[in-house]
């Protein structure tokens, strides 16, 4: 039998299971060690208590997803927890498992807040958009004045005259759009999610459901991003798109002005647009 440096996997299931109060789980009786026993584990797992002992000996070879999933539910791993069993169980991370989102956590939005003269945002594996900067709201769109379930680039790409007229080759942004959402939102795991969004647009949108019937796939990374704007002109605003961290279902993407002529114009806006909102809060 190998021993427990070798068994690295058997050593993380006996410590989570030990970490377990049995009366939590409606298990009693005298016990000789802490936590869990093994055909408990197994009992919560929906495995046999044989496959399970085996796994914590190092016996039975590598297990399956489907049980290191069950498992990962029976001993009530984290998200980060169940990655670490997959580590050591396949030698692979977990096939991802998408989660709605409605928002950012208040450091992100603030990290979002401090980039003044650039248009910043955050997006899901859906292209909803789930937090901005004011100055987004300003180059952009202004997500505040758009209804919750319209806050999504897609629809807004293939449903709104103004972000239409607003880029500088829209066929183009289009069908670079389209790619990148599809790579989106299979490395987030997001199929039923985007399936509804997708026969949506294919009712509203025949140049959506042409684009998409191409099967491209594209990459976010960088660019340069040109768009006319009813007060800025004609602006050209470099763009880079960041991994949240542990979430790869939500993308940062930040504008950087080009010109320094569009960063004070860019300024001037934020500022008209945080002054109207004071007045209108007193009001």
């Amino acid at each position: 039998m190998p021993s427990s440096s070798e068994n690295l996997l058997g050593a993380y299931l006996r410590d989570r299971r030990t970490r377990l109060d049995p009366a939590a789980f409606g298990f009693s009786g005298r016990r000789r060690t802490p936590g869990l026993r093994r055909e408990e584990v197994a009992q919560r797992s929906n495995i046999s208590a044989t496959w399970y002992t085996w796994l914590e000996q190092g016996r039975g070879g590598a297990p399956s997803a489907d049980v290191l999933n069950r498992i990962a539910s029976g001993l009530m791993l984290t998200e980060p927890e169940r990655e670490h069993l997959f580590m050591l169980g396949l030698g692979r991370p977990p096939e991802v498992r998408y989660r709605p989102v409605e928002g950012v956590t208040p450091r992100l939005q603030r990290l979002l807040d401090t980039l003044e003269a650039s248009p910043a945002l955050v997006k899901t594996a859906t292209w909803d958009v789930v937090a901005w900067n004011a100055a987004a709201a300003v180059v952009l769109t202004d997500w505040d004045e758009v209804p919750f379930r319209e806050r999504n680039i897609l629809r807004r790409m293939f449903g709104d005259p103004w972000v239409r007229t607003a880029q500088h080759d829209w066929e183009s942004v289009a069908r670079f759009v389209v790619g990148t959402f599809r790579a989106d939102a299979a490395r987030a795991g997001a199929t039923s999610e985007v399936g509804r969004l997708v026969e949506e647009l294919c009712r509203t949108s025949p140049e959506f459901e042409a684009l998409w019937r191409e099967n491209d796939v594209r990459v976010h990374g960088d660019g340069v991003k040109r768009l006319r704007h009813p007060t800025l002109g004609e602006i050209e605003l470099e763009y880079s798109a960041f991994a949240v961290d542990g979430r790869p279902d939500l993308g940062m993407l930040v504008y950087n002005p080009v010109e320094d002529t569009v960063v004070e114009g860019i300024r001037a806006l934020v500022a008209t647009r945080s002054a109207g909102r004071q007045h209108r809060a007193r009001v």
